[in-house]
């Protein structure tokens, strides 16, 4: 039986041309609807559709997508049951997209259109996550949970290492969008090499801006695992791809570049900070603590303020002006305001959830703990924007004594660090505990129990009584003491415990 069947081509201007011509076939007629395939594919580059040949299966593919307006309305005020029905929807969406994508990679020979379909379930991901919380980030935490759990990771992992360079980049872009906690676990352990390759392929000199993207932040994910990762990362070139791009100017890049040099301070342990510094990655944090965008300051300063209180590489840090700019930033910027600044304009805090909050807490009560005072301003600076986030998603507050930053907090909170003091004492008052005695900056007019506070802070609870009671110690005796008054009127025979307490003091009389 004779027919007429159609074929559509694409021109240079990304209009459509149509050809007919008879052809036998006992099948009937397949029509497309033209305006439906122009829809679909409106968002795809006229530099991918060059040329190619819109296939039945191809707008098939391409209209199997939704157009995504619902996600667009969603924001922190819609009803919950409106949020589960696009969750019940978007999900199955998800679980046809990973059919396709199985069924697609099983063939010897992938449809041309496979790279712009990919990039319209990143398109879907990423809408998702934009919707505002608290609905934001259960959503699309929803699309990574199908996408891991029905094998969808597999197919984006092992298209990191394809032939074709558009699909690799399309496969990248995508798992950069769904790296979770969990799915960072799954591509660790599943294919690392894969996807750190690809990363470092897309930060290349000759990159363009859109693929340097994608590579950096995936390397920014990848170095918020732990030390093993981090160093397997940086093994591969990760750290080198995130130095080189931090000459670039794209502000999107740049973020991921900060974030990615925090988390590797955070995670990577002393032996990435060493390697941090052979990097001269102090140096490189400059420009962006000095950077315009609020977000690649901060994530500059925590970045360096983790690093210099790490003693053993203290001395090389403080080679670099950088730790010069983390107390302008606290001093000028409100916890709380810059909490939904970063969350207005950057998914950071919406991809690491609560349990990634509680990660970086953990990693920043040493921080907290540091004889540094930047470091420390830094530390409580955040403590407090996090108490803040976590007090306004009605979430628990708990996670501060479980990772045991109840006592260093008051410690900070009482200390005559000025800015540290400040935001510790908030931090405690926003998660209900009790603000301790605050110790004034004017040490000469300290009590004999001022005295006694800061004896019992620096770790000599011991000696308490004999400063305080025996010896009736205020602050101006105590910048006079000599190591012999300790051991002859404090009674700390110790040479090695005076040799402490004279440190301590003389870290004292600097502030």
């Amino acid at each position: 039986m004779a027919t007429q069947q159609q074929k559509q081509t694409v021109t240079s201007s990304g209009r459509f041309n149509q050809e007919r011509h008879a052809a036998a076939s006992s099948q009937s007629k397949l029509t497309i609807n033209a305006k439906s395939v122009r829809k679909e594919l409106s968002v795809v580059s006229s530099s991918q559709m060059n040329g190619t040949l819109v296939s039945l299966e191809d707008a098939d593919l391409m209209s199997s997508l939704p157009s995504l307006d619902d996600l667009d309305i969603l924001d922190s005020s819609s009803d919950l049951a409106d949020v589960e029905q696009a969750k019940a929807k978007y999900t199955g969406v998800m679980s046809s997209c990973v059919e396709r994508l199985k069924e697609m990679a099983s063939r010897s020979k992938q449809s041309h259109m496979m790279p712009c379909y990919l990039d319209r379930v990143s398109q879907m991901v990423g809408k998702a996550w934009a919707v505002p919380a608290p609905h934001g980030q259960s959503l699309a935490s929803s699309l990574c949970d199908v996408l891991r759990d029905n094998g969808g990771l597999d197919v984006l992992i092992n298209n990191c290492v394809a032939d074709d360079s558009n699909l690799q980049l399309s496969s990248a872009r995508l798992l950069e969008q769904c790296l979770t906690q969990e799915n960072r676990e799954y591509v660790v352990e599943c294919g690392l090499d894969k996807v750190v390759s690809v990363a470092c392929g897309c930060t290349e000199p000759s990159a363009q801006v859109d693929q340097s993207r994608v590579g950096t932040g995936l390397l920014e994910h990848l170095f918020q695992h732990n030390d093993v990762t981090c160093s397997e990362v940086v093994k591969l070139g990760g750290l080198d791809a995130v130095v080189r791009e931090c000459r670039r100017s794209d502000v999107e890049i740049l973020r991921h570049c900060a974030g990615a040099l925090a988390n590797l301070s955070l995670y990577g342990g002393a032996e990435n900070q060493e390697a941090m510094i052979k990097r001269q990655v102090p140096m490189w944090l400059f420009p962006l603590a000095f950077h315009t965008d609020d977000n690649i300051k901060y994530y500059a300063c925590l970045a360096i303020a983790v690093l210099v209180a790490n003693k053993e590489i203290e001395a090389a840090v403080l080679q670099s002006v950088t730790l010069n700019l983390v107390e302008p930033f606290v001093s000028t910027h409100n916890p709380y305001e810059f909490a939904n600044t970063v969350a207005a304009t950057w998914q950071h805090h919406a991809r690491r959830g609560l349990g990634q909050s509680k990660n970086w807490l953990k990693r920043l009560v040493p921080v907290l703990n540091s004889k540094r005072e930047e470091a420390r301003n830094l530390a409580a600076f955040h403590f407090c924007m996090e108490a803040g986030i976590i007090q306004k998603s009605q979430g628990s507050t708990d996670i501060f004594s479980e990772i045991g930053a109840i006592d260093p907090l008051k410690s900070v909170a009482s200390s005559p660090n000025a800015i540290a003091s400040k935001y510790a004492a908030q931090t405690l008052r926003l998660i209900g505990e009790e603000v301790p005695h605050k110790l004034s900056q004017q040490v000469p007019l300290w009590s004999n129990e001022d005295v006694r506070e800061w004896v019992r802070q620096i770790g000599f609870d011991g000696h308490c009584e004999s400063f305080a009671d025996v010896c009736k110690v205020d602050g101006d005796l105590l910048l006079q003491l000599t190591e012999e008054m300790l051991r002859d009127d404090i009674g700390m025979r110790n040479a090695i415990l005076r040799k402490r307490f004279m440190r301590e003091l003389a870290i004292l009389k600097k502030m």
